[in-house]
Formats: structure tokens, sequence, C-alpha cells
């Protein structure tokens, strides 16, 4: 048997969870559960699949799952030799997966409070080997990785995977035989042709006539064994005409959003916001000129000399700009979605659509460059709005730290495929929350560890904390992490909403209401947050959060109270009583979890027909919702 601490050797593997106090009991986005009393499971390639065409994960054998709930029945010795037979038969025939990415040391027998477990390491597949699939054929057989477990792939995301995966080919080098110098706008060419002759005065380029100077970047190209010449996708969207670029043979999905919020009130949609709204001629160029000097307006411009002459700029002004381009020049235009860039008080947010092409371990280490629009980012390259290969996401993480911020990180959306960047814009712990955070727990704050005190003062400023959240900015594991969540629930500084794969954690401002906080609370100067079992030091007779609650009993906890599901129902229903309104919209009002009312609350209304879609599609980017009856 397997007795080594780490099963499998990569950096920050899920299959720690297996030896962590809380397994199976944890958050588990990166681990599926089968009980295989009966056989090898069937459904354990559509999780193969799942696994592969995300960010890979583990399946663990001999456990069973129901409702949130773990049963660890076990294998005999007889099963685990079989299955491991049946993998690797299963795993070398084309007939059943497409790849097999897996070694010897990625399949480990693993003994939990007595019982045999058979664990398996799905690695992320690399984009050249995407998508993986069951059967010979892609097309119905290729899954992916949500919160909610595995879900089949549409045959237009199987389709971009294979687009992903042909590396000799960019997708903005794709040729439109049908446009001419009249879909280009010459004030966009005139304008870049005038930045690139400030930044590089002498480039030979500049002398070039418009064709010969968009052949050189990109913009215009000539297939040699064809002969056929003409502006590329690259040229269009970065210098093209609106309606040109949305033509059904270049881009009909473009559509570039910014959105800029001064508070954090509902009742404020967006203080700012450029869009294609016919008043200035909509493409990359014109976006990017537009829109990042007042990204950077927010940004602090202290006085600074370099070799006599004034820097106004700042890494932190490098990292925002590396941050914008490179959401323009890893989006995938043929996905659906839009360009959204926002300026929020507490942040910066930079969402493209499309998937990452490398994987979060990748993304973070530096150092590999995976681009999806070459011709693009060498546009930007050329007039210094983007860093060299492989060292952006660098400039993004030193820029921001250097600046004392909390450290930027990604969130990957499916359904449709989204790739989030954002960029908090507050310290460690700034002065204005730790007063919120006494005003709610009194002086007991202070006695809290580091890693505790960030835990609330994320809560507070975003509203909400995750364990997905806190990987970026606590240096724990997440297994450490999920222990330290538990133990600030448990001893009342935080409530917790969902359960398993989309657990979110408040803060409990009702705190003092229930907490005799001089008597109930130890005050030494003990680093509390290394103290897993507290539950003797805090009265929690007034309320249990210590425990999930199950919500298939339809109680969820909000400010220590037990709320149904159906008074949330009918709160809802108020909110979209007289007009469509967003499922964002809806969780500002209700004060909700997003998350929590699109995968759990919304579903279960749409089923019971108490609310209305506005659009029919399942995961329209614009949807809306209105109470059954007002639609009309």
């Amino acid at each position: 048997m397997e007795k080594q601490l780490n099963l499998f050797d990569e950096f920050d593997h899920p299959s720690y969870l297996i030896h962590s106090e809380v397994f199976p009991d944890a958050e588990s986005e990166e681990v599926e559960f089968k009980l295989a009393q009966g056989g090898f499971p069937n459904d354990f390639w559509k999780s193969y699949s799942a696994f592969a065409n995300t960010q890979g994960g583990i399946i663990v054998l001999g456990i069973g799952e129901k409702k949130g709930k773990f049963t660890i029945e076990g294998l005999s010795s007889a099963q685990l030799e079989k299955y491991q037979k049946d993998f690797w038969s299963g795993a070398n025939n084309r007939n059943t997966i497409s790849f097999n990415l897996l070694s010897n040391n990625d399949v480990k027998e693993y003994e939990l409070k007595g019982k045999k477990l058979l664990v398996f390491h799905i690695p992320p597949a690399d984009r050249k080997a995407k998508p993986v699939y069951l059967t010979k054929n892609p097309l119905g057989n290729t899954y992916k990785r949500n919160y909610e477990g595995d879900y089949i792939c549409r045959d237009e995301e199987v389709k971009r995977m294979f687009a992903d995966a042909d590396t000799s080919y960019s997708p903005d080098s794709r040729l439109l035989t049908a446009y001419t110098i009249d879909d280009i706008d010459q004030a966009s060419l005139k304008q870049y042709r005038q930045l690139l002759s400030v930044v590089r005065p002498s480039h030979p380029w500049l002398a070039l006539d418009d064709i010969a100077f968009l052949t050189q970047l990109g913009g215009y190209r000539k297939e040699r064994k064809t002969g056929k010449e003409g502006f590329t996708v690259a040229g269009i969207l970065m210098f093209g005409k609106y309606l040109s670029i949305t033509d059904e043979e270049c881009c009909p999905k473009f559509f570039p959003d910014y959105r800029e919020k001064h508070t954090d009130t509902i009742q404020e949609r967006w203080a700012d916001r450029i869009y294609p709204d016919g008043t200035w001629e909509c493409n990359l160029f014109q976006f990017y000129r537009l829109v990042y000097p007042k990204l950077s307006s927010r940004l602090p411009k202290p006085f600074q000399m370099e070799k006599g002459q004034r820097i106004d700029e700042t890494l932190a002004h490098t990292a925002l700009r590396e941050a914008f381009v490179n959401t323009l020049v890893h989006a995938d235009y043929t996905a659906p979605g839009n360009i959204i860039i926002e300026s929020r008080p507490e942040m910066f947010s930079f969402t493209n659509p499309g998937t990452l092409l490398v994987t979060l371990h990748q993304y973070y280490s530096g150092g590999i460059s995976e681009c999806r629009n070459t011709h693009i980012q060498k546009m930007f390259l050329l007039i210094g709005g983007a860093e060299k290969a492989g060292s952006g996401v660098d400039k993004i993480m030193s820029g921001w730290v250097a600046s004392h911020w909390r450290r930027p990180y990604v969130l990957l959306e499916a359904e449709p495929d989204r790739v989030v960047l954002e960029m908090p814009l507050f310290s460690v712990l700034p002065e204005d929350t730790l007063e919120s955070l006494k005003k709610y727990f009194g002086n007991v704050v202070e006695t809290l560890g580091k890693d505790e005190l960030t835990t609330l003062s994320i809560s507070e400023i975003e509203g909400e904390v995750s364990n997905a959240k806190l990987q970026y900015y606590l240096d724990r594991h997440k297994t450490d992490i999920t222990r330290l969540l538990q133990d600030l629930c448990k001893r009342g500084f935080l409530t917790m909403e969902g359960k398993s794969r989309w657990t979110t954690y408040r803060l409990n401002r009702e705190f003092a209401k229930n907490e005799d906080t001089s008597k109930n609370v130890d005050t030494s100067k003990e680093d509390t947050s290394k103290n897993v079992d507290t539950s003797e030091n805090v009265d929690t007779s007034n309320v249990d959060t210590s425990k999930n609650v199950d919500s298939s009993d339809d109680f969820i906890y909000t400010k220590t109270k037990l709320v149904s599901e159906s008074a949330l129902g009918k709160q809802i229903r108020e909110i979209c009583l007289d007009e469509y309104i967003s499922v964002e919209e809806i969780a500002k009002r209700a004060g909700r979890s997003e998350k929590y009312l699109k995968n759990r609350i919304i579903p279960k209304m749409l089923d019971e027909g108490t609310l209305i879609k506005m659009h029919p599609q399942k995961n329209h980017p614009q949807q809306k919702y209105i109470t059954k009856g007002k639609s009309n």
C-alpha cells in the first residue's frame, strides 16, 4: 500500500485531500467519488474526459456520495486488481477513450479508515491533445468539468478545442477574401501609425504604403500556394469598421464592453460605459485608446525622475496595461460572450470569451506563452501595449504586489467558456476594514491570526469568500483553508452558504448579539489560526454553525438563523414582479450569492414555473427573469 505523504508529485494537487482529516468532507470540484461496488464504473470515462479537458483532478473508487454526504465502502483486494486491469485496458483502447494521459504513478491504492481505495490522478491534457473524448467520435462524447460535475460539451465547444489544438495556425490569420480597403477605418490606421512613430520613430515600416504596412503587421496576407490575398481577421479586428467586423464572415459576436462604477450601491448601474453605441468606430485599437486612459487614471502617479525625464508610470501601470491587452489578445472571437472590462471601487476585472490555453499552474508559474491571436499580439507589442512572450503574467503579478495590493487571480467559467482576471485594489488589511470588523466582533479581532484576519477582511470587502478565492491570498493548501473556514464558522465569525463545490462564507454580522466575547473567546497571544478545535471555548448554544445544513431540507443559513427556500423564492418573485431582472441584480437585492442562486434556486423556480426566462437559450449572456404572469 502507498504510505508516502503525497500520492502524486505535482504542485498543489487535489490528491492531497485524501490525507486530510476533513476528507472526504471538503470542497471537491477537483475530486470525483464513485462507489464502484458492482464493477468498474461505466461513467468513469466521462469524468476522465471532463478532468482532462479542464484543470485535471482525481477519481476515487470506493467512496459513495449522496446529497453531499459520503460513505466509505472500500474495495476488496480482488476488486483493486480487476479495476486496475479494466482501467489500463480501456485507457489504451481508442474505442474507449481518445488519449491515455496516465502513467503507472498516476494510479495508486490507498487505505482510509481501514478501507482500501483506488485513486486515479487525471492530469489536464495539453492543448494539442484536446479534446479528450469517449469512443472514436468527439461530437456528443466530449465532457468538461464545472461546479455541478461533468457536463457534455456542445458541438461548438468541441470544434473550438480542435481549433485551439492546431498550433500551426493562428485564428486571427484567417483570410477574408471578400474584404477591401473600404472595410478599414482610415482614422484608426493613421492614429496607429502616429503612435508607432512616437514609440519607434525610425521604424522602417513607417515608410510603407498601407497595404505593405498591414502585411508586415499580419493584417493583410497572400497565400503562397493558392495565390489568394486579402485582409486577415487580425487586420479587420484591429483597424476595421464595426459593421465589417461583425459581418458573418469575420466575427459576428464581437462586442467589447467597458463598465465603470464609482460606488457599491445597487442604485448606481454604471457611472461610465464604453460599448458599440454608434458614436465611435468600434475596433480593438479604438477600444484600447478610449479605455486604457480611464483605467490608468485610477492608479496613483508619484513623481519620478529617470535620466532627467519625468516618469509618470509605475509597475502597477505596466501590470494594468498588460492585463487589459492580454484580454484582447487571448480572446476567442468565435466563442459566445463579450469582452468585458470592469472598473469597480474594489477591483479591476477583465473577462474574455474562450478557455485558458495553459493550466492554472502554468499560468501562475509564468514563462510559458500560448497565444491565441499572435498577429493582434504583435500589433500591440509594437506600440508598447504588450510584453514579450512568456513575461506578461509575471509583469501583472509583480506589478500589483509592488503596490502592496492583493495578488491578482484567475477564475475559469464554463457554459459559456470565459476567463476572468480580477485585480483587487485593497491591501492586506485596510484600516477602515479593521474598524468594520471591530464593529461586528469587538476587540477580539486583535487576537486573531494573520490568515484569519485576511479571510474576514476579504469577506467584508467583497461580501463573501470561498475556498477557491482564498487559495490566491493565503500561503496555505486548500485543505488547510477548509479547516480554517470551518473553524471560523464554528466560532461564529462566519456563516456558511451552499454546500460542497459551491460553498461560500459570509461575515456573521449578528455575532455581538449571539456571543459573549468577553467570556467565550480565548484572548491569549497564541496564533489561533493554528487551533482547529476551539469548540470548548465558544458558546454555540444559540446557533450550531459547525455543521453544514443539508440543502435537501430546503433550509439555508443567513445571519445565524434558518430561512426556508420558499421564503427566499417569495422574495425573488417580489424582486422580479414588474420587470425582467438579471441573476446578478437579484443576488444583490436579495443579499444572496449569485452562484448559489444560479446553481440551485433559479433552476428550481424555473422548474416550478414561478419564474420565466427572457431568452429561451440555456446560457444566453443577457439572460433575465420575471415572475410568471408579468411577461406580457
